[in-house]
C-alpha cells in the first residue's frame, strides 16, 4: 500500500509544479513576442515620422525655389510687355497660376486621402501570429 502512496505522491508534485513552469514559460515567451510586435510597432512609427518630415522639407525648399522663380518670370513678362496690355499679362498669369494651384490642390488632396502602409508590417505579423496561435490550439 505504500507503494501507490508513494507514486502517487511524485505525480502529484510534479504535476502542478510542472503546469506552473510551462505557463511560466508560455507566459514568457507570450510577453516577449509582445515586446518584440511593439518594438516593430516602435521602429515602423519612427520611420513613417521620418519619412513624412522628409517629404515635407523637400515640399519646402521646393516651395521656395518656385515661389522666387516665378516672381522673376513674372516681374519679367510684366516688365516686357507693353504698357496697354500689362493688365492682360497681369490676368493671364493669374490664370495660369490660379490653374496651376488648383490642379496642386487636388492632388494633394488625392494623396491625403489615399489608403497608406502605416502599420502594414506589424498587421500582418499580428494576423501571422494569431494564425500560429490558431493552429496550435487546434492540435
Amino acid at each position: 500500500m505504500t507503494e501507490p502512496t508513494s507514486a502517487a505522491r511524485p505525480e502529484s508534485a510534479s504535476g502542478p509544479d510542472g503546469l506552473q513552469a510551462v505557463l511560466a514559460r508560455l507566459s514568457a515567451r507570450v510577453l516577449a513576442l509582445l515586446e518584440l510586435r511593439l518594438q516593430l510597432l516602435g521602429t515602423e512609427l519612427e520611420a513613417e515620422k521620418l519619412r513624412w518630415l522628409s517629404a515635407l522639407l523637400a515640399l519646402l525648399l521646393c516651395l521656395l525655389f518656385a515661389v522666387g522663380g516665378l516672381l522673376m518670370l513674372s516681374l519679367g513678362v510684366i516688365l516686357l510687355t507693353p504698357d496697354a496690355w500689362r493688365w492682360a499679362a497681369s490676368l493671364g498669369l493669374f490664370l495660369v497660376f490660379g490653374l496651376a494651384s488648383w490642379l496642386a490642390w487636388r492632388k494633394s488632396r488625392s494623396l491625403i486621402q489615399a489608403p497608406g502602409t502605416l502599420f502594414a508590417l506589424s498587421l500582418s505579423e499580428l494576423r501571422r501570429d494569431a494564425d500560429r496561435l490558431g493552429d496550435e490550439h487546434v492540435r
